[in-house]
């Protein structure tokens, strides 16, 4: 990997986790778990329509972790 984009992928992560400050605990985890259900989704099914699933489903599990 170039530099510039070894430079362009750390300044989007640092970006990435600035973002999450301001967040409540149960926007986190519906966030995590989108993403968690996005790989699981695109790895059991290797296609864009089985990670979009799954970034849904994780999302909504996500979600509903945190709730009293």
């Amino acid at each position: 990997m170039k530099r510039a984009s070894k430079l362009l992928v750390c300044t989007f992560l640092a970006a990435s986790l600035a973002a999450c400050a301001g967040m409540t605990e149960r926007d986190r985890d519906t966030v995590v778990g989108a993403g968690v259900g996005t790989a699981i989704g695109a790895g059991v099914t290797g296609d864009l329509g089985g990670a979009a699933v799954g970034g849904v489903v994780g999302g909504v599990i996500g979600n509903q972790v945190g709730r009293h």
